[in-house]
């Protein structure tokens, strides 16, 4: 589906790779407190976009704990997980509901999700980063 980026977070990983920290604890930190949000988005935009009948997948999204990671670049996975009652995928639901069909047009509600998610991710990564730069006594 999307795949989650905004322009604020790149002077942050620049900073952090400048100092070698791409890669490391504060790195995962970040990188779980940002899923976070953006899991709560998803939610968020779910709702707004009416997009629950039994509940199911809005109570299935969540993120990977296992941090996938190609050179420098580290990210985890973020959409409804599992199956419903009846046996289908909470993610199938999702990309239909996002794209749509031939006969019912798509949402776009992961689109939604990342427009919300994005100032409050770069807030909350800014803060992390800043806090992590005072214990290191470097601001």
């Amino acid at each position: 589906m999307a795949r989650f980026h905004t322009e604020g977070l790149d002077d942050i990983i620049d900073d952090m790779a400048a100092m070698g920290e791409s890669t490391g604890e504060l790195a995962d930190e970040m990188l779980f407190a940002g899923a976070e949000e953006v899991k709560k988005a998803w939610k968020t935009s779910i709702r707004m976009h009416k997009h629950i009948d039994t509940g199911a997948m809005l109570d299935s999204v969540d993120y990977s704990r296992k941090v996938k990671q190609i050179g420098d670049i580290k990210s985890v996975d973020i959409f409804p997980q599992g199956k419903d009652k009846k046996g289908t995928k909470n993610a199938q639901k999702a990309a239909i509901l996002h794209h749509g069909t031939s006969n019912k047009p798509g949402t776009h509600f992961v689109d939604d999700a990342d427009d919300i998610a994005g100032p409050i991710v770069e807030t909350r990564l800014r803060d992390i980063f800043d806090n992590w730069l005072k214990k290191h006594g470097m601001r």
